[in-house]
């Protein structure tokens, strides 16, 4: 299964700003499709809107997991303002990862 356009654009902008060791960006959209967000938004069949996020990258050493958060958030602005409702991160440093 190929990745949607926001899907893509997420994998290029963690790339970029993390360079991860591994990253899993998997479209969780589908489970939500229908449900009633803030500001009166469905979820689309289709539509690209919530993220599951596995990302190891070194760029996490000594970081909080909040700072981890607020990074990835930071690199997502852009999607979180748009068409990204909600992201669910996990950060982990590759030793933690391993």
């Amino acid at each position: 299964m190929s990745e949607g356009p926001v899907a893509t654009i997420i994998r290029a902008k963690l790339t970029a700003g993390l360079s991860p060791l591994r990253l899993e960006v998997e479209d969780d959209s589908w489970r939500h499709a229908g449900h009633h967000h803030e500001g009166g938004m469905d979820a689309k069949p289709g539509g690209e809107s919530h993220f599951n996020l596995v990302i190891v990258s070194a760029a996490f050493q000594g970081q909080s997991r909040l700072a981890r958060q607020r990074a990835v958030n930071a690199l997502l602005k852009d999607e979180m303002a748009g068409p990204v409702h909600a992201l669910s991160i996990k950060a982990l440093t590759p030793e933690e990862a391993s």
